[in-house]
């Protein structure tokens, strides 16, 4: 670099950044890669599962990558204050896997290794504290160390992104546009961590957790199987943990301290605990993800599908597309705000925007329902299957007109058309 003028910088080496830094460099341009972090991914709280369709998109050799384990199960684990109810679905695969578990400090250190390989450069432990700007264009970066210069500048700095509040692409969320994450990891010698799964060597499981300590809130548990380690925890939102006056460690130890999640974990050994804060990731509370020489990725742009715990893939995607914007203007010779507009619409076009579109205002009524998903649900489930499995020496006539009676006296079928006809009109709508 002459000068400390480049073609572009990206700031954040996350798998947003990552992504569209190896897009460039892919290209021939001449990216350079900014982390306040000496590795990248260190303090990440995720849980969790990269996609193996927008993975091999940046990674064609993602393959040889720090993969934990395929993910060829999916659970949703439904809670009551004792009880649970588990729903599976495992995939028939061809040694094709839609998922894999990964373990983001090795990962992403991993990903920016490919990305200098094909000639990004990487500057660790660098905090840009602000963008340069010149009449209305970001113009570089201004480190704790010196300035950068660039045609473009791609910001990939997380969920709280200061830069992009600082040129007004972002405002402040409010609590009830946060979610609150919070993960522990618990190692398990691996031989019993696959008997007490009922996985092989390379397999593994994910899972979603409702009712139980999260009943009433709108909160859900996650479950990820590494290779010889589980994470578990939860996202809630942030007003959620204030309304009901828990503290997010005692909501994770009653979590912990269920029946159903105590046996997964049991003789396991606690080796990490984080908490991070995400966006909920409606579309209406997205900011504008461009301007004059600068874009916005990731977490820092809003792209989190909450409704299906999808954030990796969503950043990675974002990344590409962004980069891939980038290489368009630079040929041009044109970085202003009128030729990054095409971002956006790559954005629109893609799943991102639709996913989100499909999910708008979900999240709202999600939580004016939320006593039904995650407090009702759960207990007739329990209810209806311990039928099945028990025999109490009463008539099953009898048996089955009580469950019946309960299930009626609940209103579950009056309160689960609503949401039903919501969620249909939500996928169907043009």
């Amino acid at each position: 670099m002459d000068n400390n003028k480049i073609q572009a910088i990206v700031v954040g080496a996350g798998p947003a950044g990552v992504s569209a830094a190896i897009t460039l460099a892919k290209a021939g341009k001449k990216v350079l890669l900014l982390d306040r972090a000496d590795n990248p991914g260190d303090k990440n709280v995720f849980g969790g599962c990269i996609y193996t369709q927008q993975t091999v998109d940046i990674f064609y050799n993602y393959i040889d990558g720090p993969l934990e384990r395929a993910i060829t199960e999916e659970k949703i684990i439904m809670l009551t204050d004792k009880d649970s109810v588990d729903i599976s679905y495992r995939y028939k695969s061809n040694n094709e896997y839609p998922a894999y578990t990964v373990i983001r400090s090795k990962w992403d250190k991993w990903c920016v290794e490919q990305a200098v390989k094909n000639g990004a450069y990487f500057a660790p432990k660098t905090l840009v504290k602000e963008l340069i700007t010149e009449n209305g264009k970001v113009i570089g970066v201004q480190t704790q160390f010196e300035k950068y210069y660039a045609d473009i500048v791609i910001i990939a700095d997380g969920v709280n992104s200061l830069l992009a509040k600082q040129i007004g692409l972002r405002h402040n969320f409010k609590d009830s546009d946060m979610t609150l994450n919070v993960k522990e990891v618990f190692r398990l010698p691996r031989e019993r961590l696959e008997d007490r799964f009922r996985v092989n060597t390379i397999l593994g499981t994910s899972a979603r957790i409702i009712g139980g300590p999260l009943k009433d809130m709108f909160a859900m548990g996650f479950m990820y199987t590494n290779k010889d380690t589980i994470s578990i925890g939860y996202g809630a939102s942030l007003d959620e943990l204030k309304k009901n006056k828990i503290k997010p460690y005692e909501l994770m130890d009653k979590l912990k301290e269920h029946p159903t999640i105590a046996a997964y974990i049991k003789d396991a050994e606690l080796i990490e605990y984080s908490a991070h804060m995400i966006p909920e990731g409606c579309l209406d509370k997205i900011p504008k993800v461009y301007d004059n020489g600068v874009m916005v990725v990731g977490d820092a742009a809003g792209f989190i599908d909450n409704i299906h715990f999808e954030g990796t893939n969503l950043a990675m995607l974002s990344g590409k597309l962004a980069g891939e914007t980038a290489i368009f203007a630079l040929e041009k010779g044109d970085t202003s705000a009128t030729v990054l507009s095409m971002y956006y619409k790559k954005l629109k076009d893609s799943i991102i925007v639709k996913d989100l579109d499909t999910h708008n205002n979900t999240i709202d009524v999600l939580k004016k329902n939320i006593n039904t998903i995650t407090s009702l649900y759960p207990e007739l489930a329990c209810k209806a299957l311990s039928v099945l499995a028990c025999a109490n020496g009463k008539p099953k006539k009898e048996t089955y007109n009580e469950l019946f009676s309960d299930i009626m006296k609940s209103g579950v079928i009056r309160k689960s058309i609503p949401l039903g006809i919501f969620a249909m009109g939500k996928c169907l709508k043009k």
